[in-house]
């Protein structure tokens, strides 16, 4: 019974791999093309996604490698077993899970042996090495590290630095100051702006004494210069200052479009702005004295009074003791005038003096006043604001372009000098044209078909891109899906292998029940094949029913003949 089960099993197997042969050489020729290329791609895509997935992913392990490291560093590869590969312009790849353990091995090495040295050169000094030497070693180590540090901006591939660091000397007159030069090796596609290059500059001229910025050359892998030297003759002139120009006229015309567009609509106003910009440093010193204060409102600083009171007794007799001084008086001498009895009498009393001193100092009004002036005022300011034409209606009325009005040009005049702070005594212009622009296109109405040609003018490119991916989708529907889709179909309404049960019954002999087997599978091929005729059928039915109507007609013309066989057309 058990090799009974197995051999009806094999036969089932059988009939049902007959089955979907007689179904797929019904399949027309074309789409059984179509299947097959399906079927093609579906395992192009398998295979493609599995080498893909049993294919490694690598990455860059160094670039740039000379051929001698290179050398030596795919021999070091291949006895550490790490997979490789190796591109052009000296590339090394590695599985991108073994590329840090990798480096770290060859670093171990000391390979690549091609990179720039830093500070470690110092660590294997000679005994007896000269003080040229030394410097020379020195100033390697400085290269390398401030290439190094070059290299860590991420636009920068690859640098190199190079120092002219003279000889000290002790005149004045006879130093020089050192230079230096980079040169940049930038990832492709890659640039350097002009705060970059400025950064590279000052990194550099900070890492070196007595390094000016200027003579610090930074030059790219195509030669070309990047640090431009400033124009000796404008020396204060700075990249920046213009930068900041724009950006303030930039922002004038945004302010003068942002309210002018609610009025007069985004596209049918042009506005630019002239602004002049001071960028002098000026810093002002000043000591001004007030006028003197009334004596009553001054403030007393210091008062000082002095006063000398004396007086005289009448002269006595005296003089040097001598014989000059025993002589007898002269003769008298009358007066000419006769004084008064009151002089005589002062002049009987003797004669006295008195003197008074005052010093009074007063505060001086007095004001310092230390002014530095802001950078970047704005001194004037000029703007040109162009105007297109409002829609309106002409004498006949139809839609047309017209002019504003006095009154509206005087109302936008106001708002833009609002926007921009308009200031007289600054010496502002605002100038307002109210003017048809050139690119305005007519009002006149035009017919459906010319505005539909225009649109297909003006986005003929989308027009073909979306009429190409129809068709593509068209394509798939009509002469892929669907035809997948019937066959599918016809293959549900197939009905499975019936086990009829013809001829004898079952009886315990091997050979009865063979062909017993046989007999079935020979009816379960005649119902597949009456299936395919019904399928067929159904379709003509479907498609052309006026030929089933004849056909049916013929039929029954025929069974009517057989039954009457002496009936007379």
């Amino acid at each position: 019974m058990a090799e009974a089960g197995a051999t009806s099993g094999n036969l089932g197997s059988g009939q049902g791999v007959a089955a979907w042969r007689q179904r797929f050489a019904a399949i027309p020729n074309g789409r059984k093309l179509g299947l097959m290329i399906g079927a093609a791609v579906l395992i192009a895509a398998a295979v493609g996604v599995w080498l893909f997935s049993s294919t490694p992913n690598f990455r860059v392990l160094y670039t740039n490698i000379p051929d001698k490291d290179g050398g030596a560093i795919v021999q070091s590869l291949q006895q550490m077993n790490v997979p490789y590969r190796l591109d052009a312009g000296g590339m090394i790849s590695v599985p991108a899970d073994k590329i840090y353990d990798t480096r770290l091995k060859l670093a171990g090495q000391g390979l690549p042996r091609a990179g720039n040295a830093g500070f470690e050169i110092m660590d294997n000094q000679k005994f007896g090495v000269s003080q040229f030497a030394e410097q020379v070693n020195y100033q390697r180590a400085v290269e390398g590290e401030l290439a190094r540090s070059i290299e860590t901006i991420s636009v920068v591939e690859k640098a190199r630095v190079h120092l002219a660091m003279p000889k000290q000397t002790v005149f004045l007159r006879d130093q020089q100051k050192p230079s230096a030069s980079v040169l940049l090796t930038l990832q492709a596609g890659r640039s350097l702006d002009s705060g970059q290059v400025a950064g590279v500059i000052n990194l550099v001229s900070s890492s070196i004494p007595d390094l000016p910025s200027k003579n610090v050359t930074v030059v790219d892998q195509n030669g070309d210069l990047l640090s431009r030297p400033q124009d000796m003759s404008q020396p204060n002139l700075d990249a920046r200052q213009l930068v900041y120009v724009q950006q303030i006229e930039k922002n004038y015309v945004g302010r003068i479009q942002a309210i002018l567009a609610s009025i007069v609509g985004k596209d049918n106003v042009r506005a630019e702005v002239t602004a002049q910009v001071d960028f002098s440093e000026v810093e002002q010193t000043s000591e001004t004295f007030k006028p003197n204060s009334p004596p009553n409102a001054a403030a007393i600083r210091s008062q000082q009074t002095a006063e000398q009171l004396g007086r005289n007794v009448t002269e006595s007799v005296g003089g040097v003791p001598g014989a000059l001084s025993n002589q007898p008086p002269g003769a008298a001498v009358a007066p000419i005038t006769v004084p008064l009895a009151s002089d005589v009498a002062a002049s009987s009393s003797g004669n006295s003096n008195s003197s008074k001193n005052a010093t009074t100092n007063y505060e001086v009004d007095k004001t310092i006043q230390h002014v530095k002036q802001p950078v970047g005022n704005v001194k004037r300011l000029s703007a040109a604001v162009v105007v297109n034409y409002k829609l309106g209606r002409d004498k006949g009325g139809q839609a047309t372009y017209v002019p504003f009005t006095a009154q509206e040009m005087t109302q936008l005049n106001d708002l833009v000098r609002e926007a921009i702070g308009f200031n007289k005594d600054r010496g502002d212009s605002v100038n307002i044209v109210n003017a048809a622009f050139a690119d305005s296109q007519p009002l006149a109405e035009k017919p459906i078909q010319d505005k539909a040609l225009d649109y297909a003018r003006a986005n003929l490119t989308d027009l073909l891109k979306l009429g190409l991916i129809a068709l593509a989708v068209l394509y798939l529907l009509l002469f892929v899906v669907r035809p997948l889709m019937r066959d599918l179909a016809r293959g549900r309404d197939v009905p499975e292998p019936v086990d009829l049960e013809l001829g004898e019954p079952l009886s315990g002999d091997e050979t009865q029940a063979a062909q017993r087997q046989e007999r079935v599978e020979e009816d379960n091929v005649r119902l597949s094949a009456l299936a395919d005729r019904l399928q067929q059928g159904k379709e003509l039915a479907k498609n052309d029913p006026r030929m089933v109507a004849t056909i049916l007609r013929e039929w029954m013309a025929r069974e009517e003949d057989a039954a009457n066989p002496n009936k007379v057309g």
